[in-house]
């Protein structure tokens, strides 16, 4: 049986050398970390659920997160089921009439739905061993000594060599993200970049 984590939202972040949109999922249980990069309109619209921004009408995630209502159904939790090269996988799963449907989603529209449902996100644990990143505990005390620093290089797990060679598309975030200084919706930017194939 697949062992599933729950995590939690840490931010969106932008990252610093291709400006693209990551949201940073958080273990609740330790301090281990999963970036998937994500389109600017989702990551916009994760922020306004997270900040509860209103809206005059209702958002995209908005009308279907009605639509699965009417229908008769609710939405219980929300998945991130695979890792296949660079590209996530996730899952809606709904309860309608005591069944329990899955339905393929991007992992990006998974969440958004998520923080309006306020139902739990889940990672397979097998992606976390591939992909998280795990902050060195001295590396974050200098950070926290040394105010100011703009950019912080965060080593990857050792058991996660190969794997960071594999995942090149995060290679420039994770040299550059600063994990002692984020907050939600910070840094989220004014006017959205082309999506480059949301990978999500």
């Amino acid at each position: 049986m697949t062992q599933m984590v729950e995590v939690m939202i840490d931010s969106i972040r932008v990252s610093l050398t291709n400006q693209q949109r990551i949201v940073l999922l958080r273990e609740h249980d330790r301090e281990r970390y999963l970036p998937i990069w994500i389109g600017p309109y989702e990551a916009e619209a994760i922020t306004i659920s997270l900040q509860e921004i209103e809206v005059a009408r209702p958002q995209t995630h908005d009308l279907l997160l009605k639509s699965i209502q009417a229908l008769g159904a609710r939405l219980i939790r929300v998945e991130v089921v695979e890792l296949k090269g660079d590209v996530f996988y996730g899952n809606l799963v709904l309860e309608q009439d005591g069944k329990i449907v899955d339905v393929d989603a991007r992992p990006s529209d998974s969440i958004a739905l998520a923080v309006r449902a306020h139902v739990p996100i889940l990672v397979n644990n097998h992606i976390l061993r591939e992909a998280g990143i795990v902050p060195d505990e001295d590396i974050q005390a200098e950070v926290l000594e040394e105010v100011g620093e703009s950019e912080t290089q965060i080593p990857i797990d050792t058991e996660l060599t190969e794997t960071k060679k594999r995942l090149s598309l995060f290679e420039d975030f994770l040299q550059n993200i600063n994990l002692d200084d984020l907050e939600k919706g910070e840094d989220t930017p004014d006017s959205p970049e082309p999506d480059q194939g949301d990978i999500s």
